[in-house]
């Protein structure tokens, strides 16, 4: 095979199976940087050998056995000076003497990889910076550009997290079932601050960051299958709800188009489908939490064949419970514009200013932003151009700094 092909051939493999064979290597090794260091040493030994060879029928469970006798060879020779690292030579062996090749036992790893970067010891920036490091296999660039943070920062709290990990001796492993539901909710936590930047993102000149939503859906996916839980299966059914909109919410020219003027025949119909069915089986459980009950909400949404006709009654009673189960500012400002949407804008105006009045959404530009619409469609336009101003000053996405001068202009 040329060598140009070859290199694409390794590099398909390492986007496609790295997330995957670092998990097992660190099962098998026992630490994060030997099995990051052993398996980029098995794609090196891959781009010498492999043209020669071939590539082999089963690659995975080759560059797994590469990355191992690599570390094995590469801890020997430290052996000569630190005689205390036999014992860890031994271990490794014990250790790696089978290599896997059923997906099943290699996702297992995975999912225990998953719980060692988000556990509770670790600050969650880390703990989100870890997984999409380790798990999701993007590079320290990549993560640094999505959350607006330099490369170099972001590499520090990659260190300080894989400190903890080696110093507190944090086990890798799922946890057990008596411990699972604490430490569920932080790995769901770590997976929708994932989406949540993909989706809308903080900052720059893109709405969403396709390559962030479509790790945090494959992430969810995972959790999904290997521990069914309702809260698991709830939040891949909002994830793939709200990304099955993706495609309407900006214009061929990168402008934000709301949800009431979204062209709905371009929603993934495929997605939508399968979020449905998933979370009509989490809300069966009776077991379920706020983000079934968001699920559910976007599924009236998804449903809805029109704008107009959208069941703005019921989103209200699911509002009711959210707010009931977790009562922060954000969800109940949702709630308050359900309500106007239900009730009218004045309805929906004096929750929003009673909200404001709390002062915990002071900085939050969405607020005055749903302030202003509700002005706006009341025929109050001086309050609306205040609020809109208010929520310009606040954001810093370019998208929606636009469509917030275009609502300004429309009030001229």
């Amino acid at each position: 095979m040329a060598t140009r092909a070859m290199s694409e051939t390794v590099e398909a493999l390492y986007r496609s199976e790295s997330g995957r064979i670092l998990a097992t290597l660190v099962r098998l090794l026992g630490d994060l940087d030997l099995a990051e260091e052993a398996m980029h040493e098995a794609f090196a030994a891959a781009l010498e050998i492999w043209p020669e060879t071939g590539v082999p029928e089963k690659p995975r469970p080759w560059l797994i056995s590469t990355a191992r006798f690599k570390a094995i060879d590469g801890i020997r020779r430290r052996v000569r000076f630190d005689g205390a690292q036999q014992d860890l030579v031994r271990h490794i062996e014990a250790q790696a003497a089978h290599v896997p090749e059923e997906d099943e036992e290699i996702e297992d790893d995975r999912l225990r990889l998953i719980f060692t970067c988000c556990h509770p010891l670790l600050p969650p920036e880390a703990q989100v910076a870890l997984t999409l490091r380790e798990v999701c296999g993007l590079t320290t660039e990549e993560i640094a550009r999505a959350f607006l943070v330099t490369p170099a920062t972001l590499a520090q709290r990659i260190v300080r997290a894989k400190a903890v990990i080696r110093d507190r001796k944090i086990p890798y492993q799922v946890p057990a079932p008596q411990e699972l539901p604490e430490r569920l909710d932080a790995v769901l936590q770590v997976v929708y601050l994932v989406f949540n930047e993909g989706y809308s993102a903080g900052a720059g000149a893109e709405v969403t960051r396709a390559e962030l939503t479509g790790e945090a859906i494959r992430l969810g996916r995972l959790l999904a299958e290997l521990q069914p839980e309702p809260e698991a299966m709830g939040l891949l059914s909002l994830m793939l709800l709200q990304e099955s909109r993706r495609a309407a919410r900006t214009s061929p020219a990168g402008k934000l188009i709301l949800l009431e003027n979204q062209d709905r025949s371009l929603w993934n119909r495929a997605q939508i489908a399968e979020g449905v069915a998933l979370v009509e089986k989490a809300l069966e459980t009776r077991r379920f939490g706020s983000y079934t009950l968001q699920a559910a909400i976007a599924a009236v949404h998804a449903e809805a064949e029109t704008a107009a006709a959208t069941d703005w009654r019921q989103i209200v009673a699911l509002y009711n419970q959210l707010v009931r189960m977790q009562p922060s500012p954000v969800v109940q400002l949702n709630r308050a514009v359900a309500i106007a949407m239900r009730d009218g804008p004045e309805a929906g105006l004096a929750q929003i200013d009673a909200i404001l009045e709390q002062g915990d959404l002071a900085n939050y530009y969405l607020a005055h932003s749903a302030r202003a619409e509700m002005c706006r469609r009341l025929g109050r336009p001086a309050e609306a151009r205040a609020s809109y101003e208010k929520a310009l000053a606040l954001t810093h996405q370019e998208p929606e700094r636009q469509f917030l001068e275009e609502r300004i202009r429309q009030l001229e």
